[in-house]
């Protein structure tokens, strides 16, 4: 399949796989790659130095195209873009920031930019800030997440009507089906982050995987709107954060019982007590922990199949 997606990665398949912290490294980044959808290694998770290790590893592993995601609020920034481009990685996901601060500076040294947004307002800001395509994503969606609420279904359809440049659907997309559904109401591709937690090559503990296959509807809630809207798995953490919000916290009072490293524990050590486990509403739809390329083999038969019996509506 060809179009916008496809054209502007050079992919076969306009399927990202996307960047997330602590799941997605060189291995899964790789794999998504060599399955021919785009692979990106999270930067979110990885010192200056591990990151430049990841590229370097990604690059023996695919000759396919691969990129990096960057939460712009990291603190190493200006540190990780040139490392970005000292690698010659030359395809960029920003998101968690204002993209007019590196879009321009990251183009002019030939690298493709796309930002992640979660309502109209900011992928029109993006589009202004002259980026090279958008991901729109619900709050469907693992991890951090939109203030606003807006479900993936609302929000492509939205976004469409009002952007010129292509658009990446992300939140609650695991299959072929959905992927057909986001390219119906405007979408030119997708972003699928946790279908591919569940991989043999994510870089998620083994407990955490096993976690996303368990999970039932209703077992994550998007929580910690004060300080930055992010929807958990509903563990031991999540209770003490429902008991300690109860008391009408402060922020501050949050922030502690947050402490630091807690995604880290939960997603990459396994502590299924005490960690943050991020994953999105999806994983109430996936069953099983299979290899990248079967991932992706599976959706795009569906997607197939799929489209062919919609004409027969």
């Amino acid at each position: 399949m060809s179009n916008k997606i496809t054209q502007l990665f050079n992919i076969k398949h306009p399927i990202i796989q996307a960047g997330m912290i602590w799941n997605s490294g060189w291995k899964l980044a790789s794999a998504a790659s060599n399955s021919g959808i785009l692979g990106l290694i999270g930067a979110g998770s990885m010192y200056p130095d591990v990151l430049r290790e990841h590229i370097q590893k990604c690059k023996k592993a695919t000759d396919k195209p691969f990129g990096v995601n960057v939460p712009m609020l990291y603190p190493n920034i200006e540190e990780i873009m040139n490392i970005i481009v000292e690698e010659e990685v030359k395809i960029v996901f920003t998101s968690a920031g204002n993209p007019k601060t590196w879009t321009k500076w990251l183009q002019d040294k030939g690298i493709t930019v796309v930002h992640v947004v979660s309502s109209v307002k900011f992928a029109l800001k993006a589009q202004a800030a002259g980026v090279d395509a958008i991901v729109a994503e619900g709050f469907e969606a693992g991890g951090h997440n939109g203030r606003d609420e807006t479900t993936t279904l609302t929000l492509i359809p939205m976004v469409r009507e009002q952007l010129q440049i292509p658009l990446i659907a992300a939140g609650g997309i695991a299959t072929g089906k959905a992927m057909l559904a986001c390219m119906v109401l405007g979408a030119d591709g997708v972003q699928v982050g946790s279908r591919f937690v569940a991989s043999i090559e994510s870089s998620a503990h083994q407990a955490f995987k096993q976690v996303v296959v368990d999970t039932k509807e209703g077992d994550t809630q998007l929580t910690l709107k004060e300080l930055a809207p992010v929807r958990l798995v509903k563990n031991k953490f999540y209770q003490q954060l429902e008991a300690l919000y109860k008391t009408s916290p402060t922020p501050e009072q949050l922030k502690e019982l947050l402490g630091r490293a807690r995604a880290k524990k939960g997603m990459f050590e396994g502590d299924l007590d005490d960690g943050e486990l991020e994953i999105g509403q999806i994983a109430g739809l996936i069953h099983d922990i299979k290899p990248v390329a079967e991932i992706v083999k599976d959706m795009v038969a569906e997607f197939d199949v799929a489209k062919s019996n919609v004409g027969q509506l």
